[in-house]
This record gives C-alpha cells, structure tokens and sequence, in this order.
C-alpha cells in the first residue's frame, strides 16, 4: 500500500464517490484511480466501497473505518511536511488565514502587520468567506488558522479558543430621534427598519433570538455581510443599522454616525481562534494567535491541541 492509494481512497469519498471528480482534482485518470483503490482493497482484504457494476454507490462498514485510519495518516504526513518547513526555513512561509469580512477588515490588520515586523520573509494570505467556510477551510488545510465569531466551536475536528468578546451597537445619522433617548429598548427597535447581518454572520443569530424572546418581529430593511455597506444604507437614510463594535471605532470615518451600545439587548459575543485538530503548527502561527489576544499564548494553544484544556481554563 501507498500515499497514492491513500489519497485516491481519500479524495473519492470528499467527491461523493465520484470517481471522474475526484480524478480531476487529483490529475490524474478515472481509470487510474479505480485500479488503485482496487488494488488497496484487494491488498487489505475488505472492500472500503460497495459498488453497482462500476460505480461506487457506498462506503462499506469497514471502509469507514479504512477512511478514518487514512484520514489520520494524511493529516501525519501534513504534520510531516510543515516539520520539514518550519526546521528548514524558520522565518519564511506562508501564513494561509480563514476568516470572515468583519474580522478581516477592522481585527486583523494590526496584528498581521505586527507579524510582518517581527517575521517579514513570511507572506500571509486571507482566505475570507462565511463562518461554515471557514471551518471547512481549516478542516481542508486550504488555512491554518481561522477567526470567526459563530460555527467554529460546533466542528469535533477543530479545536478552537475564545480570543476576546465584543458586542453589537446601534449605527443612526446624526440627529436621530433614538440618539436622544437615555435607554433603547427592543421595541424602539422594532419599530424602525433595520439594515443588519446576513443570518450567517457577526452574531445575528443573537439579534433574532432576542427579539423572538419578545416575540417582537423586527422590520429588516436589508441585509449584508460587510459592515461597511450597512453603515453606507445608514447613511443613505435607509434604516437604522446594526453592527460590530469594531466597525464603529473612531477612525474619522464615521464622524456623520451616532453609535449606541447594544450589549445589554443583545449580550456579548465571543469571536474564536481556531485550529485543524493535530495540525503541526508553525513559530509564526503561533506567534500570530498571540498578537490576536492577551488571552492566547503558545503554551496554552499547544495544551489545547493535546486535549488538556477547555474553555474554562482561561
């Protein structure tokens, strides 16, 4: 048996056993792979695909557990690879990032500008997408680190670690009747059209929860996933916009804005760090969790991804 046979295994259960796709991602034949996986099964003695003529139409009981022995030595062999990188090249590479608007535009500059100080032949590349496409770029190994707010603690094969909290604010014109007011109050909420998150994104599943426990149905005007296209609706007299707090920092560039908290409607939000499970990590990853967050240091990642910690040990 061999990696090739592994990876064949491997790519033709991620392609729905599809034999021609995982071919083509792979570039090689169909019928190359086929024999391949053949071979595997024949040297094993247990049949990892049930078939119908020659499709593959199922993973067969003991091909799960086949695909679990092989997923575990291509991860090895990952961890294998960036060895090999971080002890032949200590301060070069690349650092892939999976992350989502929000944390890409007003989080993460700072730090991978301060990465680039201290680590400057190590080029970083964003990989920015939903909170679910995040994982499944860690989980791919397309990234090697993600930053999200939701979804991220809900994958077994991801460790991940809370970085630091934030919290929603109210984003109005100035001059705004609800400016003036000392409490706002989800009603006065309601009453206004709202410009805000998809539901995917930047915690909006807490603004929803908060007004179905009031059973207030709030009149969303529009929906982005960019912060800065919200506050652009805002201005143009669309509604009233809720957004992250990171987005109204004092930058100058929101001076014809009002903002107003909204932690005690909404609560706070915790964004997470996250990892591959097993991932070998590099110096400069590691470094570039601890420039995201006081809380994060190295020795307590590596606990993490041994399986020594949890949450509550922060």
């Amino acid at each position: 048996m061999n990696l090739h046979q592994f990876r064949f295994v491997q790519e033709a259960a991620r392609r729905n056993l599809n034999l021609t796709e995982a071919a083509k991602a792979l570039h090689t034949s169909q019928p190359g792979v086929s024999k391949a996986i053949i071979e595997l099964e024949e040297e094993l003695g247990v049949e990892i695909f049930a078939r119908h003529g020659k499709r593959l139409k199922r993973i067969t009981e003991p091909g799960q557990h086949v695909l679990r022995s092989i997923e575990l030595i291509m991860r090895e062999v990952g961890n294998l690879k960036r060895i090999g990188e971080q002890f032949s090249a200590q301060d070069s590479g690349t650092l892939s990032i999976a992350t989502t608007h929000t944390q890409a535009r007003y989080v993460l500059p700072v730090p991978v500008a301060r990465l680039r100080e201290a680590y400057p032949k190590v080029n970083v590349s964003l990989h920015q997408g939903s909170p679910d496409q995040v994982a499944r770029m860690l989980l791919d190994e397309v990234a090697e680190i993600g930053i999200a707010t939701e979804s991220l603690s809900d994958y077994q094969d991801l460790v991940t670690l809370p970085c630091y909290e934030w919290q929603h604010v109210l984003v109005m014109p100035l001059g705004h009747p609800l400016a003036a007011k000392e409490r706002i109050t989800l009603e006065d909420l309601a009453a206004e059209a709202i410009i805000t998150y998809h539901p995917s994104f930047t915690g909006r599943t807490r603004i929803d929860n908060a007004f179905a426990q009031r059973k207030l149905q709030p009149r969303i005007a529009l929906e982005a996933i960019d912060s800065d296209v919200i506050k652009t609706y805002v201005r143009l007299g669309l509604g009233i916009g809720i957004v992250a707090e990171m987005a109204v920092r004092d930058d100058g560039q929101n001076a014809d804005l009002t903002a107003r908290p909204l932690g005690s409607l909404f609560g706070q939000n915790v964004a997470r760090v996250a990892f591959k499970r097993s991932a070998y990590l590099r110096n400069f990853v590691y470094h570039f969790a601890e420039l995201l967050s006081d809380r994060l240091d190295r020795n307590l990642i590596a606990k993490a991804m041994s399986g020594h910690m949890n949450d509550y040990e922060l």
